[in-house]
């Protein structure tokens, strides 16, 4: 099956945008030109909030941009940035892009051997990096093992501890910016710059995304200004972004395309004010002090936020509790009406007590946490259990899940107030893609937003194809009537047991993930009798829970290898049992000793379990699941 639509050619939306002839750099230049004194970024410094307008975005750009070309650098030459999300990130990526080059995101998490890897390989000129850690990664990879022979400079946004480095390569990003200021005032220097932002096309390369693929070494995704831009529009346009002030916080690691594409690139499109995460782990704290309108959320977050909020109630005075069980109790099967209803109330009934409920219960609770603010959230980038999108729902929170992957700039589907089914994905967005489901039930789909290719790896081109279609690697089931798809599982990771049965391990795992006490499962039994499970349980909730009952531990491990906490464990897992069928039935587990880690390599970057990686790592845990006497019972 296959749909085609236009995007529609809203008047909000900047020139050139929905005809797909608008680039990163240009977009920059129109909002610095028509609204030159609105906040366009905001970051915490020493405790204060400060805002930067597009005017000075754009001065930034334009000063770091002549520093680069001073250099030599030039049209299809590649920068690389390592670092959290910060200001001078977004400054870096359009001035590269403003002359023509590409820019390569590195995690943060990476170690250098990885760093090493994609900046040789990309063969990246200049490098971005947010502060010493990072610096000293491309230090080490520049002297291990071949170097990085085209790396010509390297710019330190944060100069802490740095002070005593000799390398002559080194510089003070701000230094480099200034550099660029002088250059910016000598005559013609910024009218020529100017005229190479006019001379870029939309379709060639922007940015290119390495995969934090589960097996092998990741492969470098090249994305084009088009391909990202119509997708921020479409997904903009199906959750009425346009002519709606937006503000947003960016928390996630900028090298993922949906960060990305939600943050930077979205902000081009719809003019939003982007807001700065201190950290990871400061942002249920930043989103308190915020108050976003529209946040995106990967799944664990949105977990540890129902957590959050369910402690506070838990720990509230004994008649408050009440309040708020009996409030869930009430609002949760109106939302589920609400959600049936095509995101209408199903009756004045229904919308007046909602409304009751918000004010009365809710509210404290959302403004808690920072979402008492929050008219559109979405969430994607993993599978997400339902119940905690109908939790969401039932405070007022409507959750949106979006589908899409590196390889097609962000997104391909997207729910919306009007179709918003549960475990499902949304249809189509509008105008940019198509998509059919081959006879094995994978996903394929074709449109602008599909990249380029990957980068010096024709043949992982090819292989990606069918036919001139994109070959998702999920199963899917299609609501042919909607169009909207439900993602069974990834090709690869689906279990065959040696009886022949197909088990979707992602159904299994979520639904142990939506027990507080799980952090993680990972299923086995391909190939074996019966299915099991490696969990890693959850080091706050399970702690909190030993605290409450005078259990002594010290660390993660000890926590994990109690007895009472297997108990707990226990439970949790016959309640799944009691969800699928006996073939699909966790029959053993076992609580591994460590949280995975992705420096460990049991991890992407993007926090995807590695099943191969782990399945070794823990072959003890399996061989005690399925020894002899296991395997013949």
């Amino acid at each position: 099956m296959t749909r085609d639509h236009r995007l529609t050619a809203d008047a909000a939306l900047p020139p050139g945008v929905a005809e797909g002839r608008a680039t990163m750099p240009g977009l920059l230049r129109h909002r610095a030109r028509h609204t030159p004194d609105r906040i366009a970024l905001r970051e915490k410094v020493r405790g204060i909030w400060k805002g930067t307008t597009w005017a000075a975005y754009f001065e930034q750009v334009r000063a770091f941009a002549l520093f680069l070309r001073d250099g030599g650098f030039g049209p299809g030459d590649k920068l690389v940035i390592a670092s959290d999300g910060t200001p001078e990130w977004f400054i870096a990526d359009l001035a590269a892009q403003s002359l023509g080059g590409v820019t390569v995101g590195i995690y943060p998490t990476n170690p250098w051997p990885e760093l090493q890897y994609i900046v040789r390989h990309c063969g990246a000129k200049v490098a971005v990096c947010g502060d010493q850690e990072q610096t000293d990664k491309v230090l080490e990879a520049m002297r291990r093992d071949g170097g990085l022979p085209a790396l010509q400079r390297v710019l330190t946004v944060d100069w802490k501890g740095m002070r005593h480095y000799q390398e002559p390569m080194l510089m003070p990003f701000a230094k480099a910016v200034e550099h660029g200021r002088a250059l910016s005032g000598q005559p013609g220097m910024s009218e020529a710059w100017e005229a190479t932002v006019d001379g870029l096309h939309a379709d060639q390369d922007a940015l290119i995304v390495y995969t934090s693929g589960t097996t092998g070494m990741p492969k470098g995704a090249r994305i084009s200004h088009a391909g990202i831009l119509s997708d921020a529009a479409a997904l903009g346009q199906v959750q009425g972004f346009p002519g709606k002030p937006l503000t947003v916080v960016c928390y996630l690691p900028l090298c993922h395309v949906a960060e990305r594409l939600m943050s930077p690139v979205m902000q081009l499109v719809y003019g939003s004010v982007v807001n700065f995460a201190e950290s990871i782990d400061a942002v249920a704290h930043n989103l308190h002090e915020i108050g976003p309108s529209f946040f995106f959320g990967v799944p664990r977050i949105w977990e540890k936020l129902q957590y959050e909020i369910l402690i506070k109630s838990r720990d509230a005075r004994p008649i408050a509790r009440r309040a708020f069980e009996r409030a869930l109790a009430i609002a949760t099967p109106i939302a589920e009406r609400t959600i049936a209803n095509g995101g209408r109330p199903a009756s004045r009934r229904d919308a007046f007590v909602a409304w009751v409920l918000r004010v009365a219960v809710f509210s404290n609770l959302l403004a808690s946490i920072g979402l008492d603010r929050t008219w559109v959230a979405m969430t994607g980038g993993a599978s997400i259990s339902p119940s905690v999108i109908l939790f969401f729902r039932a405070l007022g929170v409507p959750i949106y899940q979006i589908y899409g992957m590196t390889e097609t700039s962000g997104a391909t589907h997207a729910q919306s107030a009007a179709m918003s089914r549960l475990g499902w994905c949304g249809p189509l967005l509008p105008g940019i893609v198509e998509q059919r489901v081959a006879s094995d039930g994978e996903l394929q789909v074709r449109g602008a937003v599909v990249f380029k290719g990957y980068l010096h790896d024709e043949a992982a081109t090819r292989a990606a194809f069918d036919d001139g279609w994109l070959r998702t690697g999920d199963i899917v089931e299609l609501d042919e009537a909607t169009g909207q798809v439900q993602i069974v599982d990834r090709k690869k990771a689906i279990l065959i047991t040696s009886g022949g049965k197909n088990i979707t391990p992602s159904l299994i795992e979520n639904a142990l993930k939506e027990s507080l006490y799980i952090s993680e499962a990972v299923l086995l039994g391909d190939g074996r009798h019966f299915v099991s499970a490696l969990i890693q349980i959850d080091l706050d909730t399970v702690g909190k829970w030993a605290q409450e009952r005078g259990i002594a531990y010290t660390t993660y491990e000890t926590l994990s290898q109690l007895d009472a906490v297997r108990e707990l464990i226990g439970i949790e897992v016959q309640r799944v049992n009691e969800r699928f069928s006996r073939v699909e039935s966790i029959r053993k587990f076992v609580l591994i000793r460590k949280q995975l880690d992705h420096d460990d390599g049991e991890l992407t970057a993007t926090m995807k379990v590695r099943r191969r990686v782990i399945e070794q790592k823990f072959a003890a845990e399996v061989a005690h699941i399925y020894g002899p006497a296991q395997e013949a019972a």
